[in-house]
């Protein structure tokens, strides 16, 4: 019975979505998906009068022909709901994949809605926490501070055991996450359906958009996860004075619910109105990016001006960040990558550029290197000849992700968050500070993170690691020699070759092959040694003189052997 609920539910969604589709003037491409079947549909989307395909509109019913496509598809997800506000939010950060009209379009959704009654607003708290409001809470305020699609906040005192605290309390709506469930489904069905019938979308990957999609509202919905979040900024920008992220009241939140220090501050535009240091402040918020991304790996992936709030006066002010849901996390072989492309972009190094863009990607198909090098030179000469005041990083980073992929190189969602968080601080750096610039204020935090990477402690650390790697992988070593003997022992060892020269080829890999064996024999050995804490330097240099003996003669027998395949 509830599978029969869910199947009628979903139907009379997916007519919903058509019907929205064909009242903006995207008739063909509901044909084309086949979404509508009814006569009365059929009505419908005829009367829209040569709707228009999303991806290249030039028709479109008669009130909507002084739209452009990309504002008539952002209507479209407004009228949807929460679940396609969401997926149109996150789609803004794909420069990578979306034409710039339509991201730049859906930067405008504004994720806002109707206001919950107070009423309903206080049964979800007790509900969700299993305590009276009046037990928490000195005073809640009837009016929120704001009502967004997900979630609307209101301002509170919280009784603590250090005194009244102002809080904010951020409230699920009641649904919300069964709606959205309910939705995702269809999302995920749609997505395969529009790649299938419209194979041209391929390129802009509708599925991958919504897995990603999928990830990040996954989190989003969780308040849970949002106050981990809260607490590991505020971990991490522990002892920085110029930074803040709120406190997490844990006796006051949950899986719904969640309370949050609140920040009595001014807004970005405001406070530089009432005498901030626009310089300061975009100093600040460059600084705190660089090291979310670089130097901790974990970062605040929507940083816009309504998520940022100026504590203090004059030049003393402290930003503090807030809404933290959304974050983005870098691994230290991604983050390496990273600071490797940006300082070669500080120093115009247009192979080493190319060199990183390809090590961040995974190729979907062969990748022409040749002429990936030659465009992205092209590419880089175009803005990085400039005056350093003149160079636009945001847009050159964007242009970097669509070449790559114009080569089939898959870009890490990560990575593609990175470049859209530096977009948006970039954006407000400049529009407070319009001399900002990004590359000449953060190569110094590059160069001293490139500084720390090759550091000794960290290198020894790695060599460490590898050794003990090689220890490992290593540690069959001796039954896999003894397999080898008996084999050898029993006659069934054998090597074939087509080299007429075969026995002074065979006599060749048999020297190389013994020397082989020796020489990790003893490198084994040395290793084990170290590894266990008994060795001193001497020993060391012997196991790193034996793995590189070890590497070299092994690499010469490949050669050797590839030399007599050829023959």
């Amino acid at each position: 019975m509830v599978s029969i609920v869910h199947a009628a539910r979903d139907i009379s969604r997916l007519r919903e979505i058509a019907s929205v589709l064909v009242r903006h003037g995207f008739g063909e491409f509901v044909q084309r998906l086949g979404l509508l079947r009814s006569p009365a549909a059929r009505d419908a989307s005829a009367s829209s009068a040569d709707a228009l395909d999303p991806l290249d509109a030039e028709k479109g019913a008669t009130e909507q022909r002084e739209l452009g496509w990309s504002v008539r598809l952002r209507r479209v997800l407004e009228d949807l709901g929460p679940s396609f506000i969401k997926l149109g939010q996150i789609a803004s950060t794909r420069a990578d994949l979306l034409p710039m009209e339509l991201v730049t379009e859906l930067r405008k959704l504004q994720d806002c809605a109707p206001q919950i009654p107070f009423a309903v607003i206080q049964a979800e708290i007790e509900r969700s926490l299993s305590v009276r409001v009046s037990d928490l809470f000195d005073s809640l305020d009837e009016v929120p501070l704001a009502a967004a699609s997900i979630a609307q906040v209101h301002r509170a005192v919280l009784r603590t055991e250090d005194g009244p605290q102002l809080v904010v309390v951020k409230v699920q709506r009641p649904g919300v996450a069964e709606t959205i469930a309910s939705d995702l489904d269809l999302l995920h069905m749609l997505a395969s359906l529009i790649e299938r019938a419209i194979p041209e979308t391929y390129l802009y990957s509708p599925t991958g958009l919504v897995r990603q999609f999928d990830r990040a509202i996954q989190e989003e919905l969780d308040f849970s996860q949002e106050a981990e979040n809260a607490s590991r900024f505020a971990r991490n920008f522990e002892g920085d004075t110029d930074v803040r992220f709120p406190k997490v009241y844990r006796v006051a939140s949950s899986k719904r619910i969640i309370t949050l220090e609140f920040f009595d501050g001014k807004k970005l535009d405001q406070a530089i109105q009432a005498g901030a240091s626009p310089q300061r402040i975009a100093k600040i918020a460059l600084n705190a990016m660089v090291k979310q991304i670089f130097e901790d790996g974990f970062f605040h992936a929507d940083p816009h001006p309504g998520n940022v709030i100026v504590l203090g006066e004059g030049n003393n002010c402290v930003l503090g960040l807030i809404d933290l849901g959304m974050v983005g996390r870098l691994s230290p072989r991604l983050r390496d990558l990273t600071i490797d492309l940006m300082v070669a972009a500080s120093r115009s190094d247009y192979e080493a550029i190319a060199d990183a863009l390809y090590a961040i990607g995974t190729p979907s198909r062969r990748v022409e290197l040749t002429a990936f090098h030659t465009d992205v030179a092209h590419l880089s000469e175009r803005y990085l000849g400039r005056a350093l005041k003149d160079i636009e990083a945001s847009v050159f980073i964007r242009d970097l992700l669509q070449l790559s992929a114009k080569y089939g190189l898959e870009i890490p969602t990560d990575f593609v968050l990175v470049a859209k968080a530096m977009m948006t601080v970039e954006g407000i750096g400049k529009q407070i500070d319009p001399t900002l610039d990004l590359f000449a204020e953060s190569r110094p935090l590059f160069l001293n993170l490139l500084r720390r990477r090759y550091s000794p402690e960290r290198l020894g650390m790695q060599l460490l690691r590898r050794v003990e790697r090689i220890g490992l992988l290593t540690s069959n070593l001796p039954q896999q020699l003894q397999d080898v003997l008996e084999d050898i022992r029993m006659g069934r060892l054998q090597v074939r070759t087509e080299n007429p020269d075969a026995g002074r080829a065979s006599d060749r890999l048999g020297r190389r092959i013994l020397t082989g064996l020796l020489v990790s024999s003893a490198s084994l050995g040395s290793t084990l040694l170290y590894t266990n804490g008994e060795a001193k330097l001497a020993t060391l240099l012997i196991s790193l003189a034996g793995l590189w003996l070890v590497g070299h003669v092994t690499l010469d027998a490949v050669r050797n052997l590839k030399s007599n395949k050829n023959r």
